[in-house]
């Protein structure tokens, strides 16, 4: 709606996963590189914590989107499954036909699509986002098959991407074999203050901005302060600041158009999501 107005080919703070939109502040390149790390030198399991809307997804997308074509990957979201749904979801997913639903044959199929991708020098990427929904029971599913491997190497690289409760899962007693087998960890904090005007900056160059800045100073830094610096709430007061500019028929957004943006969205604080 308002993209023509501003001169916009899309809007630039949608708060889908897109990783063309993808901000590499310090900590996301940061949380990238563990990310890189874990999974070319074969470690097993990596573990990428964040507060919600501090961007994993949009990580995990653009490491998707980016990766060696040696790396064959799976991406599996949401993952509110049985033992026996994940391994399922996780074969799908590798683009291998599960003919009889199984745990055995199940294990049986992936371990063999594993070791024939291995002899071809390929390295097989699993990454489950939103791993703190998996139950104990799934969890420990995860960890049976990071035992997959030859006498050298993991044959699956698994990733673990999840809000911080996803480390209270692992400190559970039940679960402390898999806490072990975690070889790289990376908590994603927000971005700091000053990084918020270049994350608006970027998006807005991504989606086509041309000439001055939209938001004035002082607008940015209210929503520094409203957001924490937690992306997915930058993204939501601007896509309706821009709005709000649209329907007023201004082109600069200030202080003004800001606070009621704040004030119509209370309900998104970062202390209410966490």
């Amino acid at each position: 709606m308002y993209c023509q107005f501003y001169g916009l080919k899309e809007r630039p703070f949608n708060v889908t996963s897109d990783p063309t939109f993808f901000y590499l502040s310090r900590r996301h390149k940061e949380a990238l590189s563990h990310l890189l790390y874990g999974t070319s030198q074969r470690k097993g399991i990596t573990v990428i914590t964040g507060e919600v809307g501090a961007g994993k997804t949009t990580l995990c997308r653009y490491f998707l989107s980016r990766v060696n074509p040696k790396f064959k990957t799976a991406f599996i979201l949401n993952p509110c499954f049985s033992e026996l749904e994940l391994l399922e979801a996780i074969l799908k997913d590798f683009g291998i036909a599960v003919k009889v639903p199984s745990k055995l044959s199940l294990v049986s199929r992936l371990n063999a699509f594993l070791l024939r991708e291995s002899n071809r020098g390929n390295n097989i990427v699993l990454i489950i986002d939103e791993a703190q929904n998996l139950g104990p029971s799934e969890l420990e599913q995860v960890r049976l098959l990071s035992n997959l491997e030859t006498e050298k190497d993991k044959l699956l690289q698994i990733v673990l991407a999840g809000q911080p409760e996803l480390n209270q899962k692992l400190n559970l007693p039940e679960l402390k074999q898999l806490q072990q087998r975690v070889m790289v960890r990376y908590h994603m904090a927000p971005l700091e203050p000053d990084e918020v005007k270049d994350y608006v900056e970027f998006r807005l160059s991504v989606a086509g901005r041309r000439g001055a800045p939209f938001f004035s100073g002082d607008s940015l830094k209210i929503i520094a302060d409203f957001s924490g610096g937690i992306p997915r709430l930058i993204n939501l007061i601007c896509d309706r600041a821009l709005l709000a500019g649209y329907a007023g028929d201004t082109r600069i957004i200030g202080e003004e158009i800001i606070n009621q943006c704040v004030k119509e969205l209370e309900d998104y604080s970062p202390v209410q999501s966490v």
